[in-house]
């Protein structure tokens, strides 16, 4: 099966995981420390401590986005599970660039039924560099060549 063979593989960067736990820590001591009697606050600190928290424990346990091989391609499919793409199903590989300041390029696989995003800090690398090594591993250049 296809996920014996994984060419390569994008992930999380490792350091990104642990920053959103500790931005989790943090909203949830401010949201105690600024409370100053209003319930509010701590309870919104720990909605926002544990939105971040689970963000962050996905990263952990499922940190590869994207994985390639001679077959197709590995995509998320729901928080932890992964689902395999044939190459016969991945309809286009592209870069789409935002124009606006923050947001930067995004991959996009189109797969007919399902559309899969990606950003650089979902693959650890530049979106146009993974669309580049799809499309050689596409072609049957499994080393990256085009």
């Amino acid at each position: 099966m296809a996920y014996d063979t994984i060419a390569q593989q994008w992930r999380v960067p490792p350091a990104l995981p642990v920053l959103k736990l500790a931005a989790a820590a943090a909203l949830l001591t401010l949201g105690v420390l600024l409370a100053e009697g209003d319930p509010l606050r701590p309870v919104l600190g720990g909605l926002a401590a544990a939105i971040l928290t689970g963000w962050g424990l996905r990263d952990l346990v499922a940190p590869v986005r994207l994985a390639v091989d001679a077959t197709g391609i590995t995509v998320p499919a729901g928080l932890l599970n992964r689902r395999h793409l044939p190459w016969p199903a991945v309809q286009t590989i592209e870069v789409q660039r935002s124009g606006r300041a923050l947001a930067g390029p995004t991959l996009e696989i189109d797969a007919g039924e399902s559309l899969h995003l990606f950003s650089r800090l979902d693959l650890g690398a530049d979106p146009a560099e993974v669309a580049d090594a799809l499309y050689a591993a596409r072609a049957g250049k499994p080393d990256g060549t085009g």
